[in-house]
């Protein structure tokens, strides 16, 4: 997940997330393979103890633009939530230069897929170069909200949104589960109560939903609007995203019953 916490390592010591232990803040034993993603540009930020590695720190991707990867402990939580499972196909929206997108190659595994889009060309060029030995990835540069892809089992959100694209919950299958983060407020905000992460799962033609964490997190490229950014930002203010549980595509719910509602969506209590 894109941290707001600039090219700076931050330590903490949380391990969060159902998944099998062994790496940095709950993650599990799959770091060679995001250690290449990362590269040597993530070790001489880190440092020269690749101790760093292994722990719950922020390490900068490209510093120049306050990039960095994300606290691992976040994302243990989300790909925990997210429960990614063998032979199960992800797509994974703004994969930076792949270090999660690697860690959900491994949980798939080789029955499994990954699709990782990437909207940054610098960023999609070390991806592919770091991730080209992996026979069941596939990375793309491009637009997230507009790239044609399968359906998934798992979508995974890497940047913070204003909503839902349209084929993401089109193109989730049955069963499937959208990791979601929305947010107010564009980078560099740093609040962490104007953003939310949100786990979709969808159900025929319903979509159940519910608040996983707060989050600060750079903005979606392509995936924000000013009526979403509105709509969002009352919302927070008003509080009550725990309450959450269904996600509906249709705005006429009374707005007692609405956290959000924005146009053509809401996200409701019942």
């Amino acid at each position: 997940m894109r941290s707001s916490h600039g090219g700076c390592r931050q330590r903490r010591s949380a391990s969060r997330g159902g998944l099998r232990r062994g790496g940095a803040g709950g993650l599990p034993r799959t770091r060679p393979l995001a250690h290449r993603a990362l590269g040597r540009r993530l070790s001489r930020d880190a440092g020269s103890d690749p101790i760093y590695l292994y722990t719950d720190d922020v390490i900068g991707i490209l510093p120049k633009r306050n990039l960095n990867n994300g606290h691992p402990s976040l994302h243990a939580a989300l790909i925990g939530a997210a429960a990614p499972q063998p032979g199960e196909h992800v797509l994974h929206i703004s994969a930076d230069v792949g270090y999660y997108t690697a860690i959900l190659a491994e949980l798939v595994g080789a029955t499994g897929r990954v699709t990782a889009i990437e909207y940054d060309a610098e960023l999609a060029a070390r991806a592919t170069a770091k991730l080209a030995q992996t026979p069941h990835l596939r990375l793309v540069h491009g637009d997230g909200t507009r790239i044609a892809f399968e359906p998934a089992d798992v979508i995974y959100v890497n940047a913070g949104a204003t909503r839902p694209a349209d084929a993401w919950l089109d193109r989730l299958k049955e069963g499937g589960r959208l990791i979601l983060p929305l947010t107010a407020d564009a980078f560099p905000n740093r609040d962490v109560r104007r953003g939310a992460v949100f786990r979709i799962e969808r159900h025929g033609p319903e979509f159940f939903a519910r608040r996983i964490s707060g989050v600060a997190i750079f903005p979606r490229e392509g995936g924000r609007d000013e009526d979403g950014e509105r709509a969002l930002g009352a919302a927070f203010d008003k509080g009550g995203a725990e309450r959450v549980t269904r996600l509906y595509l249709r705005d006429d719910l009374p707005e007692d019953q609405c956290w959000l509602r924005a146009p053509g969506w809401c996200l409701a209590y019942r």
